[in-house]
């Protein structure tokens, strides 16, 4: 397959190092990786202008970009994912005692109200303590990748020069999802995240996805057998690194390493499986959480997701 050379944005971590080192090679074409310090810019920059071949995106940037006309598929390889529980950050004494607690509350959120970390994090919020999402101001500190998409009316933007940390703590704002806090007095809403989030993967089976891999429309057309290949690739990295991780090969895990681990032992299987079939459930749950926060009319046809070629593909 005499593909040219696809311009390719993915931020180096476990599941693709070694096809960035060039360990893994693809067959038939190659992948130039181009370095964007902040990730979530060159989503917007697929989204909005098409900038890259093949890019890793944000699930629900892409759900929302594929509602929305986006010239761009899916293969069903996701590069990222993790737990939520500890997203949510509040100031203890702020008189806040629990979720329930946010309703009829303002809640920061970072960036857009689409944002993947904060859908699944009011997910739990909803899904494990009952909260009432409709009945909070989420105020947001940025806008939406997908310039189409309008949010309900109980989503606002942050006042301009603002600071969703200094909002938090003065108590303008009852909590804030998805910041890196710098002040020690912000903790996690939810307590002892980390036994949440294995209860929650415990109880139904899902470990939620963050992000996977987009390929530009017009290639796969031109070249029917790239979306597999270019799929193939990403499973062999993938393949590789779980193998090195439960062989305790990793000399320096880093934070997701060391939750892949703990997923990868409680539950006995790969912890980062790659195609529809292992997937669908997960992806299923995350377009109903999209569609009850208002950020989907109603969930998308699963299959029409993922390129020709690539819906019957595992790894």
């Amino acid at each position: 397959m005499a593909v040219p050379t696809l311009t390719t944005v993915t931020r180096t971590q476990g599941a693709n190092a070694s096809l960035k080192d060039g360990t893994v090679r693809p067959h038939g074409f190659t992948l130039d990786f181009e370095e964007v310090p902040v990730l979530v810019h060159a989503f917007r920059r697929m989204v909005r202008g098409l900038e890259f071949d093949v890019s890793e995106m944000a699930l629900t940037t892409y759900l929302v970009a594929k509602a929305h006309g986006a010239r761009f598929t899916a293969l069903p390889a996701f590069l990222v994912r993790g737990f939520h529980h500890g997203a949510i950050l509040y100031d203890p004494e702020s008189g806040i005692s629990g979720p329930k607690d946010l309703e009829g509350r303002r809640v920061g959120v970072n960036r857009g109200y689409t944002v993947t970390t904060g859908v699944w994090a009011r997910a739990v919020l909803d899904q494990e303590h009952g909260v009432d999402l409709d009945r909070v101001t989420w105020v947001l500190s940025g806008d939406e990748h997908v310039p189409d998409y309008r949010p309900p009316s109980n989503v606002v933007p942050m006042p301009e020069g603002g600071s969703l940390e200094e909002m938090v703590l003065s108590g303008e704002l009852a909590a804030v999802i998805g910041l890196d806090a710098r002040s020690a007095r912000l903790k996690p809403l939810i307590s002892d995240p980390q036994q949440a989030a294995m209860a929650a993967l415990a109880e139904r089976g899902t470990y939620p996805i963050n992000h996977l891999v987009v390929v530009r429309d017009d290639l796969l057309r031109e070249f029917p057998r790239l979306g597999a290949e270019v799929f193939g690739a990403f499973a062999r990295a993938k393949q590789a690194y779980v193998e090195r991780l439960g062989n305790g090969a990793i000399a320096r895990p880093t934070p997701a390493d060391l939750v892949h681990l703990r997923v990868m032992e409680a539950t006995g299987r790969d912890p980062l499986p790659y195609g529809l079939a292992p997937n669908r459930l997960v992806l299923e749950e995350l377009m109903e959480h999209a569609v009850r926060q208002h950020i989907l009319d109603a969930p998308l046809p699963l299959e029409a997701l993922f390129a020709d070629g690539t819906r019957d593909l595992t790894a």
